[in-house]
């Protein structure tokens, strides 16, 4: 798992819950900047990795389980047609 599958990971949850990351992160009781591509990386280069917290709520406020949230990290030959 890669920095880079995280944050598609994410994306792709929010997009399948008809959000945007923003609204997802406003849903989720965080600050709708959280999930931002702005705030992926550090002004130094260095990944920024969404933290377990974020991860929870966000799991909390759309009702998926964390196993729901684990098939978005799957080769997209293996993901379900959506």
């Amino acid at each position: 798992m890669t920095h880079q599958d995280v944050w598609l990971a994410i994306d792709t949850f929010a997009r399948e819950h008809k959000m945007s990351c923003s609204g997802l992160a406003k849903r989720s009781g965080l600050d709708p900047t959280t999930f931002n591509k702005s705030k992926r990386w550090s002004k130094y280069g260095q990944p920024r990795w969404p933290s377990t917290n974020s991860i929870a709520k966000i799991l909390d406020a759309t009702g998926a389980s964390l196993n729901d949230f684990i098939k978005y990290f799957a080769p997209a030959a293996q993901q379900p047609d959506r």
